[in-house]
């Protein structure tokens, strides 16, 4: 019984999925008694720190419960942002605080709540103070996480026009009707001293 055993726990371990007695039995030795083998087996098993344990009509080594939180592992996941999401996000970024209707206009196209709440899932916005305008619209800002996240001690710090062109993100040429850039492109940008209020 022994050796039957051995045998039952190196096909189990050895094992991506549960197995059943009638495959232990194709696969043992003539004779063998895998139902007994795994009886045995489970009972030595008993308060180790893997368990044999029955998965519907199969068989298992497990993780015994109490010990079930040293398995867990924090992943990363990496989400991509949508086009929309981005131009949104930076929009946010360099003209906070900013309503809805005012990304809409910068945009140029309407935006989908679920890119909101993407970027506020993201905790990479919030939601401002109301404007004191008619329908008191809610504003929105950047967060700690997302200056955290882009390396940034400010919104102060994001780059600037010059830095943008000179990384090749932004067309270099003068905007139509502009015979040169202006040399003020790199100040503070309206509405950032207003950064992180309720």
């Amino acid at each position: 019984m022994g050796e039957q055993e051995r045998m039952v726990e190196a096909i189990l371990f050895a094992s991506a999925e549960p197995v059943t007695v009638a495959e232990l039995e194709a696969r043992m030795p003539h004779g063998a008694d895998p139902a007994e083998a795994l009886v045995h087996l489970r009972r030595r098993y008993e308060g180790r720190g893997v368990n044999l344990v029955k998965v519907g009509d199969a068989w298992a080594f497990r993780t015994a419960p109490d010990l079930g939180f040293l398995m867990r592992r924090e992943t990363v996941e990496t989400r991509k942002l949508s086009r929309a999401a981005i131009e949104t996000l930076a929009i946010v970024a360099y003209h906070q605080p900013v309503t809805r209707a005012e990304i809409e206009e910068i945009r140029g196209v309407a935006v989908s709540r679920g890119t909101i709440d993407q970027l506020i899932e993201l905790e990479w916005i919030r939601f401002g103070r109301r404007r004191m305008t008619p329908g008191r619209p809610v504003t929105f800002v950047v967060t700690e996480a997302f200056l955290d996240h882009f390396g940034l001690e400010s919104a102060r710090d994001l780059p600037g026009l010059k830095e943008l062109r000179a990384a090749g993100l932004l067309d270099s040429r003068p905007l139509p009707g502009q015979t040169a850039a202006p040399d003020d492109e790199d100040g503070p940008v309206a509405g950032q001293s207003e950064l992180f209020e309720d």
